[in-house]
């Protein structure tokens, strides 16, 4: 793109970082059809492989995008967590094998790929759903942050109160700069060793008459790291600790090693060397995380950069490792960090301008979570912005973001601060050894911490979104979240036992009514800008409830609030529990449950039966979700997947459903 000086354009939405983040953020831009700009201050894409770790949550979203399966496809899959520690001896040796991630939570498992192949996923999904016209913008800087505050309040579609100067760079400016005398290239300009170099691209810009622009926003999400450029514009600061514990990485490197846990996700704990973590890789890479206990903070509380190089870290690697041997020929990059736990005051200012990912919390990276949860704040922010950019929603909704948010970051430090404490911890020589760490507690905190750490224990608290009993600000991270509408909307948890208000809808096996195929029903809330609303309709064949559903049906039909918003922003998809062979879809489900269009026909995919499949056996679904399979119930999830109410099929649960919405829409 040509950009002359002082040129001026208008976006609704500015993302300034194309980490996964920003590239999270952007898909939902991509997907709800918002004019969308998302820049980044570096020449490529990705210089080296960062992050790798996908959760299962993460991989659930990425099947609501459509293209999970590209993932699992060219990953590795991460089916064991191997634990070594010293014997009295103090020669290590296996002490337990468990399973990566708890049995049965998912159709998905944890594994690794290179975040550049996790980017090129985003970049072709955001390319096709914009028709190009979203693209990462590279080489460009923030420069200026202003706000008009006279309209800053104002969420019309003419409103643009936001203005980021932005500055173009030269690809050498972009191309960050490399630790000189090594042959391998160094993450370290990413890491929280390096000081920001923000400031000093601009200077240097300035300094040779560089091109910039003027943009006017509506709304403005900074996904730019734990320097941010946005947070320090805003004034907000991270809050927490730092540690004296000091790691490096190899990564990526083809081992020579007679370790023979060397392919399995494995924590070591040596007696007086340190500690590190195996994860194995695609293509035979294996990256290392490597205590590096002979490098010490300085008296400022940082290391010195300059004392770590890939000889330092594999150097540290042998001696854990020991008496296994272990080297490399090939090594794609390497990094160092400090660890440290850090979560943002604020993750937005007035619902204009937010901030995700390590913009807002920072620790270490061994339990797999930086790119997980930076991704999964973005997805939580992204179609709320594109619903109310476009009008459609409330304003309000916005506020929700911190509140969910912020209170899963908390989350993630309090883990992350247990946890590597642990893991950096010098191993217990017995019972009596006091300031050692105990090697069944560190086994305990793995196992308690799963949970979290696979993102499906994310429990959003109570407002327009989520209607729950119980105090907003008490449930989130203390952020009040208001809403226009005055009317409390009544939840039937007791309706659905195991589908949890708040929390992401679970998956089990049915069968599509018309072709018999099973699916897993997750599959069917697609990442698309739409609520769903989720009909139980229990035993259709019996003639009480066959009425209950008609009334219901007649209620969506006739509703003047609801029926504008129809298939457009609300999908419905049914779940029966009669037997699929003794019912007919045109016969016992009213047209709204699979509506007619003269130009496709029949919907044909939104009527599905809880029954038993030719080949792959009975999903009990109704069982799993806590239905009963005589009355049903309605369920209505968020488009990010979140259940948001749950009630009846009569006459309580329609004005439910009904002022769910009116505290939503616009």
């Amino acid at each position: 793109m040509t950009v002359t000086e002082l040129t001026e354009s208008t976006c609704d939405v500015l993302i300034i970082g194309a980490g996964p983040a920003g590239l999270m953020l952007a898909t939902w831009m991509a997907r709800c059809g918002i004019n969308a700009r998302i820049i980044d201050k570096r020449s490529t894409k990705i210089f080296c492989g960062q992050a790798d770790g996908l959760q299962i949550r993460s991989l659930e979203i990425f099947d609501s995008f459509g293209f999970a399966d590209r993932a699992v496809k060219e990953a590795n899959h991460l089916l064991e967590f191997c634990m070594w520690n010293p014997g009295s001896d103090g020669v290590i040796r296996r002490s337990d094998r468990i399973p990566d991630v708890m049995v049965g939570l998912s159709r998905f498992t944890e594994i690794v790929l290179h975040q550049g192949r996790i980017e090129r996923f985003f970049l072709d999904h955001i390319k096709k759903h914009s028709n190009d016209s979203i693209r990462v913008e590279r080489g460009v800087i923030p420069e200026t942050l202003s706000f008009n505050e006279e309209i800053l309040d104002d969420h019309s579609q003419d409103s643009y109160p936001i203005s980021v100067k932005l500055r173009y760079l030269t690809e050498e400016e972009a191309t960050p700069a490399q630790s000189k005398g090594s042959a391998t290239r160094d993450g370290l300009f990413r890491s929280n060793l390096a000081e920001d170099d923000t400031d000093e691209l601009i200077r240097k810009s300035k300094e040779k008459d560089g091109t910039s622009e003027l943009v006017r926003a509506k709304y403005d999400v900074g996904c730019d790291g734990a320097h941010s450029w946005t947070r320090k514009q805003l004034g907000f600061q991270l809050e927490g600790e730092p540690t004296d514990f000091i790691w490096g990485v190899l990564a990526d490197i083809i081992p020579i090693t007679d370790f023979p846990d060397i392919r399995m996700r494995t924590a070591v704990h040596s007696a007086s060397s340190g500690s590190l973590m195996v994860i194995p890789r695609e293509s035979k890479l294996v990256r290392l995380y490597i205590q590096l206990i002979e490098v010490k903070p300085d008296a400022s509380g940082r290391a010195d950069r300059s004392k770590i190089t890939p000889e330092v870290i594999i150097k540290a690697a042998q001696k854990i490792i020991a008496p296994y041997s272990l080297t490399y020929e090939y090594c794609d990059w390497w990094t160092a960090y400090q660890i440290g736990q850090r979560v943002g005051t604020n993750f937005d200012y007035r619902s204009r301008v937010f901030l995700a990912g390590d913009a807002v919390h920072t620790h270490s990276p061994k339990a797999g979570q930086g790119m997980n949860v930076s991704m999964q704040d973005a997805y939580n922010l992204g179609w709320k912005l594109g619903l109310v950019a476009k009008g459609i929603a409330k304003p309000d909704i916005l506020k929700t973001y911190q509140s969910e948010r912020r209170r899963i970051a908390q989350d993630l430090i309090d883990f992350d601060h247990k946890f590597s404490r642990l893991f950096s911890g010098r191993p217990a020589k017995d019972i009596l050894d006091e300031t050692g760490v105990s090697m069944s507690e560190f086994k305990e905190a793995f196992v308690k911490g799963n949970l979290f750490a696979t993102g499906l224990s994310v429990d959003y608290g109570a407002s327009m979104l989520v209607a729950k009993d119980g105090d907003a600000a008490d449930q989130g991270d203390g952020t009040k979240v208001s809403t226009t509408n005055p009317t409390k909307v009544v939840c039937r948890q007791d309706l659905a036992t195991n589908i949890r208000l708040g929390m992401r809808f679970p998956s089990f096996k049915v069968l599509n009514h018309a072709d018999a195929r099973p699916w897993h029903f997750q599959t069917k809330l697609k990442s698309d800008g739409r609520f769903r609303l989720i009909v139980f309709a229990g035993n259709v064949l019996s003639p009480v409830q066959k009425s209950r559903l008609d009334g219901f049906c007649k209620f969506l039909d006739s509703s003047s609030f609801i029926r504008p918003h129809l298939h457009k922003h609300i999908a419905i998809l049914t779940l029966h529990s009669s037997k699929r062979m003794e019912t007919e879809l045109q016969r016992d489900f009213p047209e709204v449950l699979h509506p007619f269009d003269a130009h496709t026909g029949w919907d044909y995919d939104s009527v599905f039966v809880d029954d038993e499949s030719y080949h792959e056996g009975h999903g009990e679904a109704y069982k799993g979700y806590g239905v009963d399979k005589e009355t049903g119930c309605v369920v209505i999830t968020r488009p990010d997947q979140y259940v948001g109410f749950i009630g009846s099929l009569d006459e309580d649960g329609r004005a439910g459903v009904e002022e769910y919405f009116k505290g939503v829409f616009v």
